[in-house]
């Protein structure tokens, strides 16, 4: 098992380097040959979501379409999938970003009740107070 890095999600993804593209498929397809799958972390989403967004201009619908693409791609597991669908779903329906809520399933997880934080956006989702 090997994990990703968001450069080599994101070459999956954008296919925008022909080369790096061609590598990154020779290597899920020789990952897949011997039965290994790539981890995908909880940062690397963040990240592969941030770049989509200001690097591509991808719209929230394009961006969740790429994160179930990963979810359910052959070959690849997720870090944490519980915590990446009750994330991804909170970002689908919510004025949040997705690293917003990938943090509070985290917080969740550790034992905390809610997070705080300034952003007005998060507020009137559960899990979010402002200091």
């Amino acid at each position: 098992m090997i994990a990703l890095d968001t450069n080599v999600v994101i070459r999956l993804l954008m296919a925008d380097d022909e080369a790096q593209y061609d590598r990154v498929k020779r290597l899920l397809q020789r990952l897949q040959d011997e039965g290994e799958e790539a981890v995908i972390t909880d940062n690397v989403l963040s990240e592969t979501v941030w770049v989509l967004k200001a690097y591509y201009q991808a719209g929230k619908g394009e961006i969740v379409s790429a994160l179930e693409y990963l979810a359910s791609a052959v070959g690849f597991r997720l870090a944490s999938p519980l915590r990446f669908y009750n994330a991804l779903n909170a970002f689908t329906n919510g004025r949040g970003d997705f690293a917003d809520y990938l943090l509070r399933e985290q917080a969740f997880e550790a034992g905390c009740r809610t997070v705080a934080t300034f952003d007005k956006a998060l507020l009137t989702d559960e899990g979010f107070f402002e200091p």
